[in-house]
């Protein structure tokens, strides 16, 4: 059944003001489009690419960009920067040539509250400047990778917060640290019996002990026999890990120099190296002890940010892709049309 509306709006031409016309209950200002449609819109790009929408809905490509950003501002929480108290904060990247999209998350709601273009630290000072110096006040908590520039932001804006780094980096920099001993020395050794040894040894090495299967420990074990210096390496790095497993902070605090002083002296470069920027950021690290707090919900809404980059097959500017992500991410609950009450 097809219905047809037809409605002629009224228009004002005023000197001052220039062109008005008649406001009307069913469809938003500058729109050709009912609320209806526009939220039917919203809700199947909750649930599919953009390309199906258009070709399901029979509209363009750019024009279902352009519903989404009215549908965002008009169901978007416009209070949700209001109550912030724990929040994360995170750089994805959204298309080739270094485009990267700011994102900061809640971790209360577990819900994207706000995201810019780009990555410095005048974008996350942007973020702080949008909610005002007093309810920066009340931020207790800021999760965050070891990034320079969002520590800046942080601690220019935010004074009273808290920085916690993220486990899953300082575990990844051991990681690299190890992996980076373990190839410096594969390519020196010459001897057959020690290169069997050190032949697939990368997994068992960056795995944790628990997940060890029985020929991965063989493997192990003979890396013990034949190259101490990768297996000082595994050490430290299992090290670092057991001491981000603790709970009480003085404690970590002492393990944690006592590591620093073994990495320093271990005659392994990479770790040496890692030593040096793991003193340098002790109290993020002790605070991700006290309080247990992590990036992993900031790491797993970026996850679906990018499978949402990866359904659209890209985009062209970062406003519809945010206009996406707060449809998708920002706590938004949409119905089709046909579930709305009569």
């Amino acid at each position: 059944m097809q219905i047809s509306l037809r409605y002629a709006r009224r228009r004002t031409d005023c000197r001052c003001c220039g062109v008005r016309v008649e406001a009307v209950p069913w469809a938003p200002a500058g729109s050709r489009f009912t609320y209806a449609f526009e939220d039917t819109v919203g809700y199947l790009a909750q649930r599919a690419d953009k390309t199906t929408v258009s070709s399901l809905l029979r509209v363009a490509w750019r024009t279902v960009g352009r519903i989404l950003e009215r549908v965002v501002a008009r169901h978007g929480n416009p209070d949700r920067l209001d109550g912030l108290v724990c929040i994360g904060v995170d750089e994805i990247s959204y298309r080739r040539h270094h485009k990267y999209l700011t994102v900061v998350v809640d971790h209360d709601r577990g819900q994207i509250v706000w995201a810019k273009p780009g990555k410095n630290t005048d974008t996350l000072v942007a973020f702080f400047d949008e909610m005002g110096p007093e309810r920066c006040a009340k931020l207790e908590t800021v999760t965050m990778d070891m990034s320079a520039a969002y520590q800046r932001a942080v601690t220019d804006k935010a004074r009273n917060a808290t920085i916690v780094f993220d486990r899953f980096h300082v575990q990844k920099l051991a990681h690299d640290a190890l992996d980076a001993v373990r190839r410096a020395e594969v390519r020196l050794v010459d001897d057959p019996t020690e290169r069997r040894a050190l032949k697939k040894t990368r997994w068992p090495l960056l795995k944790s002990p628990w997940n060890l299967q029985r020929f991965e420990l063989d493997k192990l074990a003979q890396l013990q026999r034949h190259n101490k210096r990768i297996y000082r390496a595994y050490l430290l790095k299992e090290s670092l890990c057991r001491i981000l497993d603790r709970r009480q902070v003085n404690v970590a605090r002492r393990k944690l120099d006592e590591w620093f002083a073994w990495a320093v002296r271990s005659r392994l470069a990479p770790f040496r190296k890692l030593a040096h920027t793991i003193r340098d950021h002790t109290d993020g690290i002790l605070a991700y002890v006290r309080s247990g707090l992590s990036n992993g919900p900031t790491e797993a809404l970026n996850g679906k940010i990018r499978t949402i980059t990866r359904r659209s097959y890209g985009f062209h500017g970062p406003a519809a892709l945010i206009a996406l992500v707060l449809l998708c991410c920002g706590g938004i609950r949409l119905a089709p049309v046909f579930a709305y009450p009569p």
